[in-house]
């Protein structure tokens, strides 16, 4: 048998494993290209003090040192961890929209476009709309919480106690949008006869959602919590917009602050801002990696 009919031979053996590999490898080399590599440039340059055009100066863990006693540092990392806790309210506020939109009611094409469009909006024109919303004295809010006689004194945006929480609403607004999408998608894929024998077992209200709904929507749930949680430790662009890191600095997060370091007109610090997002990027690595084990797992007990 020649070289050329064994390489063919080989090629129909094995061509159930060998016709994914190709469609994925585009794919594969664009994510290693774009992903993985800056990912191991970032790890390597925060090493580094540089200032991104002269030459590097090895120090080794110093900029990580130097984040333990850094202040911004801290209430960056503060931050960031509000925005989990309250981020991951979009998550069931989905759901739930989900569900009154899947009824079949008079309008309810008009109420799911009106759920559907803060989903298509830019996050600039978002921050620019909850940013007049927020305005003082004159702001929507200032004058609904006024008739009730309540007064943020500088206005949402302006008193560093209530401004990272008056921005984590605005992004709250269309990342509920987004996992009431997912949520959507899920509901059209559950078993209708799970849902009857449910009825025929006496499940309804709380019980049919939490024992026959909700099992069924575990894949949406957790793409929604995956997204989520990168949305909230990556949010800069409702930062940038409504409060550029003020007032004072309360409402920097860990994405924003390195941008500061690294890239501002005030920073320039390439190494130190690089140590700052592999933080970043570890602690996005430990979620994602606890979900993708979770998955892992409910996937092993579902072939037993």
């Amino acid at each position: 048998m020649s070289t050329a009919q064994s390489d063919m031979s080989w090629a129909r053996r094995n061509r159930m494993i060998l016709t994914p590999l190709l469609f994925l490898a585009p794919g594969i080399l664009f994510f290693a290209i774009y992903v993985i590599i800056p990912i191991g440039q970032s790890f390597n340059i925060s090493l580094y003090e540089w200032d991104g055009l002269g030459e590097a100066t090895y120090v080794g863990i110093g900029n990580y040192q130097e984040l333990v006693g850094d202040r911004a540092f801290e209430i960056s990392l503060w931050n960031n961890v509000k925005w989990l806790a309250l981020y991951l309210l979009a998550i069931p506020a989905g759901l739930f929209i989900a569900l009154f939109l899947n009824q079949t009611i008079v309008g309810i094409r008009l109420y799911k476009s009106l759920f559907f469009f803060p989903f298509v909006l830019s996050q600039v024109v978002v921050g620019l709309v909850f940013s007049w919303f927020y305005l003082p004295n004159v702001g929507l809010f200032d004058i609904i919480t006024g008739w009730f006689g309540i007064d943020v004194r500088g206005g949402i945006l302006g008193n560093p106690n209530t401004a990272t929480y008056g921005i984590i609403a605005a992004g709250l607004w269309p990342q509920t949008a987004y996992c009431m999408i997912l949520y959507l998608t899920g509901l059209n894929a559950v078993d209708p006869e799970q849902i009857e024998a449910g009825r025929l077992d006496g499940a309804k209200g709380w019980r049919m959602l939490w024992h026959v709904i909700l099992p069924q929507l575990k894949p949406a749930t957790f793409i929604a919590f995956v997204v989520t949680i990168i949305g909230a430790l990556r949010s800069f662009d409702l930062i940038s917009i409504m409060t550029n890191g003020g007032p004072f600095g309360s409402t920097r997060v860990l994405s924003f602050y390195m941008f500061e370091k690294a890239l501002s007109e005030y920073g320039f610090r390439m190494g130190y801002g690089s140590a700052i997002a592999v933080v970043l990027f570890l602690i996005m690595l430990v979620f994602i990696g606890y979900f993708l084990w979770q998955m892992y797992q409910d996937e092993k007990a579902a072939r037993r």
